[in-house]
C-alpha cells in the first residue's frame, strides 16, 4: 500500500490462510526498523471439558501449545522479527486491549465471511476491534488479503 508505513503493528491469527494474507500485507507496510506483533486468542475453555476435569489441559499447556505452533508457521525467514504473542479470552477485545498494551499504531486483519446468522449469533471479531480498539484498524476482504 504505498505512503503507508507503521513503525508498530499488531496482527491477529487465527490460523486460517486469510489472517497469514493479512500478516504479510501488515509485513508490506510495516517501516524499516517496524515492529510486527502476531497475537492468537483462544477461547476459554468450559469447567466441564474433559481436560479440564481431569487436569490434564492448563492454561499454561494451552499458550505454550499455541505458540510453539504459530512459531514453526512462522519460521521463515520474512517473519524472523515477528514477535508472537497468545492470550485466552473475547477474541475482539482481546486483540483491542493488546494493541493498546503495546501502543501498536495499526492493526491488520482478515474480514472472515460469516453469514448472516452467525454473524447475529456470534458477532464479527473484525467489528469489535474496529469498535473497541484506540488505534486504526485495516480490515482486509477476503478478495483483497
Amino acid at each position: 500500500m504505498p505512503g503507508m508505513t507503521s513503525e508498530n503493528t499488531v496482527v491477529p491469527i487465527d490460523f486460517s490462510d486469510l489472517s497469514y494474507a493479512a500478516l504479510d500485507r501488515a509485513l508490506d507496510i510495516k517501516s524499516g526498523t517496524g515492529r510486527i506483533h502476531v497475537i492468537h486468542v483462544l477461547s476459554a475453555l468450559s469447567t466441564m471439558e474433559p481436560g479440564n476435569l481431569y487436569g490434564t489441559i492448563t492454561t499454561e499447556s494451552r499458550i505454550a501449545s499455541t505458540k510453539v505452533h504459530l512459531k514453526e508457521k512462522l519460521s521463515g525467514e520474512k517473519y524472523k522479527d515477528v514477535q508472537v504473542h497468545v492470550t485466552i479470552g473475547d477474541a475482539g477485545r482481546e486483540i483491542a486491549k493488546f494493541a493498546k498494551e503495546v501502543e501498536a499504531e495499526l492493526v491488520v486483519l482478515s474480514s472472515q465471511g460469516q453469514g448472516f446468522l452467525e454473524h447475529l449469533l456470534v458477532g464479527s471479531v473484525a467489528e469489535r476491534v474496529v469498535r473497541l480498539a484506540t488505534c486504526p484498524v485495516l480490515v482486509l476482504r477476503s478478495s483483497l488479503a
